[in-house]
């Protein structure tokens, strides 16, 4: 179970943000993240300890036999090698802000060598295609759900206190799609948009597929973990499992796009708590990011139309958060600078 985040601070860390040589409320969202932080930690000293990004990579069946993304299913370990490789945008986001950076083969289609980088968890080599049967079995998918919780358990044992979330997979917006439309009440067709490049034409056909495949399932769905099953990728249950985990163990969470949004929809319907400790890094260029952050009454720190994925976001996002806890920090008080407050 997740603790809701004390409010018992809540006035002193108001009051420590006021008092910093600044008119009140002169630092906009970097004060509502301090105290957040602050609140998440439970001390008016927060702390960014050992910051990581873990980006989870998974393989999708759908993706071999239905036209739902312009590029094949290969890719999503080609890009994995990538990581690996240091040569993709997140290595380069990660290694600028002293980020530590995770790949976890959830269930990729492929077979890597061992790595410093590199978490194997692989449960399968990808889905099922959910057009003829659901993604995972009820085994697969608890057992995605107990391994993304071991690995932040890790994670946290070695000190981090602050971890973001992204992912790679191939067909994974479609994913993410089926489980919008199912949390959200909305239409499959306002939740589809051209992931990794589609044109209308394309968007619309990948809509079309999805309506066929939501209402195939949609009878044998009580429960978000059904969801997960039916509709999910290895890398999205797993990631809700490991953020779960992250906020049970008062962890702040850095949210990246749409499909780490789509997992954490899925774990907010598990247990609402764990809103409090998330922070939204940025708006992607996914229409349904956007529908999706509103219905969480969610305010992304960003809007750069990035929808490239791989944590990128919350990587690009996260001097944000470091500033915020920094002037917290180091900031000087009216009395302690010697400035003259502001006239009641």
């Amino acid at each position: 179970m997740i603790t809701p985040i004390s409010k018992e601070l809540h006035t002193q860390l108001q009051e420590k943000i006021d008092y910093k040589t600044k008119p009140i409320g002169a630092l906009g969202t970097l004060e509502t993240i301090a105290k957040q932080i602050g609140a998440i930690q439970n001390t008016l000293t927060p702390k960014i300890v050992a910051p990581t990004i873990v980006v989870f990579a998974g393989d999708h069946g759908i993706v071999k036999n239905k036209p739902v993304s312009p590029y094949p299913q290969e890719v999503t370990q080609q890009m994995v090698l990538n990581f690996l490789n240091g040569g993709a945008a997140i290595n380069v986001f990660c290694k600028q802000h002293n980020l530590n950076l995770h790949i976890v083969d959830a269930g990729v289609n492929g077979v890597f060598e061992k790595s410093d980088v590199l978490l194997d968890y692989k449960i399968a080599m990808g889905t099922k295609d959910y057009s003829q049967e659901p993604a995972m079995s009820a085994t697969e998918v608890n057992t995605a759900l107990e391994k993304g919780r071991t690995i932040v358990k890790k994670i946290h044992e070695k000190g981090t206190n602050v971890i973001g979330f992204g992912e790679m997979g191939i067909g994974n917006t479609s994913a993410a799609s089926l489980l919008m439309s199912y949390f959200t009440k909305t239409s499959i067709e306002a939740c589809v948009g051209s992931g990794t490049g589609l044109d209308d034409k394309g968007i619309q056909q990948k809509a079309t597929i999805l309506r066929e495949v939501y209402d195939k399932h949609i009878n044998n769905i009580n429960t978000p973990i059904d969801v997960l099953q039916h509709f999910g990728g290895f890398e999205i249950a797993m990631m809700c499992g490991a953020m779960l985990e992250a906020a049970e163990l008062q962890m702040t969470l850095l949210i990246d796009g749409f499909i780490v949004t789509s997992a954490l929809l899925t774990a907010y319907y598990i247990d609402q708590n764990i809103i409090e400790y998330c922070i939204f890094s940025h708006t992607s260029g996914e229409q349904g990011h956007r529908k999706m952050l509103a219905h969480l009454n969610a305010i992304p720190l960003l809007n750069l139309g990035m929808r490239l994925g791989e944590g990128s976001g919350a990587a690009v996002a996260f001097p944000i958060i470091k500033s915020a806890v920094s002037f917290l920090n180091e900031m000087a008080t009216f009395k302690s600078a010697s400035v003259s407050e502001a006239n009641e």
